[in-house]
């Protein structure tokens, strides 16, 4: 056991009676130290309080790797991704990891364009920089300029961070009841001259849809045909970009389209990948203004960087590069049918409760939405807070701007996820709906916000 390992020899006193186990975990640094095995196990009880990782149905993160897969990136916990010339081979390693999803993405041919980052959020700022960067360049403009970024309200928080951090105004366009994406025609309406770019997002936070890129690039494509501005569209792929190529691989959403000149990719997502790692790539380097790529030579040699962190774990591109050789497209095929097969299953089990009505079936990427219909005697957040009691993390939320009047939950199906636990989830799901259903829902929150 790995408790076993840490006792503490240096005393006789039993476990639960020494000096930590009689007072409050501390706020601040204490003035003394203490044994590793007191600290280990301080800290690993006040962590038995946090959910079970493998229930949290809310989150889109891998929380299960393969036993070698973690041996790997416990040897390389001490290795810094920046340190090049010390990590060759990490290095090298992480330049595969970049070919590997450019090739997956139809990227152009010749040397890929694009590097890791800490997940999606760090990915999306650099290519945000960079269509600013390259609509300047068109504009030029160096001061005095208005850049605005075209994209949907059901965009994830990172991309108004973007805008708010990089002084781009956000143009965003509304979805309503029924329609949790954005179109074509919302598009033509919204860009112009100052536009740096469109984002399209292939699976969604909110109900795991995928936004018509295609359509989007064609009508953007017309556009400029006729005169009208010449936009570039980036494809926010964080939670699809991993799962299409492999389950649609005839959808054309990625550089087989012109007009698609970056994306961006969560490796710790349907990469299988441990948090946190993500990838930005570019069609060609063309695409990254040589502006943001910046040399240092004071760790050992000469290096170009273009992250916006610096020092960061070289254990997350190790353990990428592990599922890339290990799977290959098969594995990863194979994988991701069985997600979709799985979160279908759920889906159709929930269709068959009368009060439930399922928006995302998980065919697109294994992700469900469901809402209660409105004349339930119960609503999504009561059935949220009933699937807690039994240990299912299951979101309730509302919908984004303009659909604000609708709730639904969330269920993200992830590797490690068995159909038993499917079976059981969908079993304790129409227990809560018979519960509230017949039972007393005034001791149940009936609102977010209710405690």
């Amino acid at each position: 056991m790995a408790q076993e390992r840490f006792v503490h020899q240096g005393s006789d006193a039993p476990a639960y009676t020494g000096r930590l186990s009689r007072q409050s975990p501390p706020d601040r640094l204490p003035d003394e130290p203490t044994a590793p095995g007191d600290v280990y196990r301080l800290i690993h009880d006040e962590l038995l309080l946090d959910g079970s990782s493998r229930l949290n149905l809310a989150t889109f993160v891998t929380t299960w790797m393969e036993p070698q897969a973690e041996v790997l990136l416990a040897e390389s916990f001490d290795k810094n991704l920046i340190d090049k010339d010390e990590y060759p081979s990490t290095a090298a390693i992480e330049r595969r990891c970049v070919a590997i999803v450019s090739d997956l993405f139809h990227a152009e041919p010749g040397d890929p364009t694009g590097t890791s980052t800490i997940g999606s959020s760090e990915a999306v700022m650099l290519a945000g920089l960079a269509l600013k960067w390259r609509w300047r360049a068109r504009r030029g403009l160096t001061s005095g300029d208005s850049p605005n970024l075209v994209l949907g309200s059901n965009v994830q928080v990172v991309w108004e961070k973007f805008c708010r951090y990089f002084e781009v105004e956000p143009r965003y366009l509304p979805v309503e009841k029924g329609r949790y994406v954005i179109t074509p025609d919302q598009v033509r309406a919204a860009v112009d001259d100052d536009t740096i770019g469109v984002v399209g997002i292939l699976g969604t936070t909110f109900t795991g849809e995928l936004e018509p890129i295609a359509e989007i690039c064609a009508t953007l494509d017309a556009l400029a045909d006729a005169g009208g501005p010449d936009v570039p569209v980036h494809v926010d792929a964080a939670s699809g970009g991993f799962v299409v190529p492999f389950l649609h691989p005839e959808v054309e959403w990625d550089f087989r389209l012109p007009r698609v000149v970056s994306i961006n990719v969560s490796g710790h997502k349907y990469g299988l990948t441990y948090p946190g790692i993500g990838f930005v790539v570019w069609r060609s380097p063309d695409h990254l203004p040589p502006q943001l790529v910046f040399d240092v030579n004071y760790l050992g040699g000469e290096m170009p960087t273009f992250t916006l962190n610096f020092s960061r774990p070289g254990n997350q591109v190790i353990g990428q590069y592990y599922n890339f050789v290990r799977l290959g497209r098969a594995g990863y095929t194979a994988i991701m049918s069985t997600l979709r097969d799985t979160a279908m299953r759920i889906s159709a089990g929930l269709a068959e409760e009368p009060e439930l009505s399922v928006l995302t079936d998980g065919s697109a990427i294994p992700v469900i939405a469901f809402e209660v219909e409105e004349d339930a005697a119960f609503t999504v957040f009561q059935v949220s807070h009933e699937l807690r009691a039994r240990g299912w993390q299951v979101p309730a939320y509302t919908m984004p701007a303009d659909a604000q009047d609708v709730a639904v939950l969330r269920i993200v199906v992830r590797d490690g996820f068995s159909v038993e636990l499917a079976d059981a989830l969908v079993a304790d799901v129409r227990a809560v709906c018979a519960e509230l259903r017949t039972g007393d829902p005034g001791r149940i929150p009936k609102t977010a916000f209710a405690h």
